[in-house]
């Protein structure tokens, strides 16, 4: 349990998503965590919760030592802008988890030595199944571990180069679209070959947690599990080679290109 006061600047979908992991892996106690918004009505079920729900940003700063930045792209330099004169170094760390914005810039903005770190989780941060990306500038090793920690009691933590940022945001955080678009068209299909939609939606789901699980706990590369259950003249190669045929691969590869060229570009 963290004894470090945590404040979330932005209390949007993924603001309130880290913050209902926070609070459901016990890393902080709701009382610890302060999150913003305009309007905080939205944010009723965090309160109730017992997490501080408020519209003055400058508070929130002022009165916690983590500071996670989870505000739109386009408002991140107003926002911050106005706040600089909060972020005190000797007591902050700052945590951005907003898509596109580097380390350098909101170096530039807060302009006062804050130790900086980027991260890119995803929705399932909410159920602490993310995984999270993480890049920093001016931590120490001992901030290092406790933002590693933190991003770890909500899923995994993985730290990357920050050249890869972008790249991290279209396989982790678009990827759970992705992923889930899979589930719908194999759910779509198993209501074609006979079931329910609950039922079809419940198997293909626990399929997919199945495989993913498979190989994280196994460290196997996906086609010597594939191999398992592919057999000579067998339904699971008949399929697959169907789907391949249909540009199966091909599609969820350039699927992932267009978001990432959506990113850069």
């Amino acid at each position: 349990m963290s004894t470090k006061r945590i404040a979330i600047i932005g209390g949007g979908n993924l603001g309130a998503a880290i913050a209902e992991g926070l609070i459901k892996s016990k890393f902080s106690f709701p009382d610890q965590i302060t999150i913003t918004k305009r309007n905080t009505e939205t944010l009723k079920h965090l309160a109730d919760q017992g997490c501080i729900v408020t519209s003055d940003n400058k508070r929130a700063i002022e009165t916690s030592e983590v500071i996670i930045v989870a505000l739109k792209p386009y408002n991140v330099k107003e926002v911050l802008e106005g706040l600089k004169s909060s972020f005190d170094p000797k007591l902050h760390i700052v945590i951005s988890v907003v898509t596109g914005v580097f380390l350098k810039d909101l170096s530039a903005i807060i302009d006062n030595g804050v130790p900086i770190f980027r991260a890119m989780p995803n929705t399932a941060i909410a159920i602490q199944e993310s995984v999270t990306c993480l890049c920093q500038s001016g931590a120490s090793s001992s901030q290092t571990k406790y933002v590693t920690d933190l991003f770890s009691q909500l899923g995994i933590a993985v730290a990357i180069d920050e050249k890869l940022m972008d790249a991290a945001t279209v396989l982790g955080a678009c990827g759970i679209a992705y992923a889930l678009r899979f589930i719908r068209a194999a759910t779509q299909g198993g209501i074609e070959i006979g079931f329910d939609s609950k039922t079809a939606s419940l198997i293909a789901a626990q399929t997919v947690k199945g495989a993913a699980e498979l190989l994280l706990k196994g460290g196997l590369h996906p086609e010597a599990e594939i191999d398992k259950v592919t057999t000579p003249k067998g339904c699971t190669i008949a399929g697959l080679n169907e789907m391949e045929h249909r540009g199966f691969s091909s599609s969820l590869i350039k699927g992932i290109g267009a978001s990432y060229n959506k990113i850069v570009g």
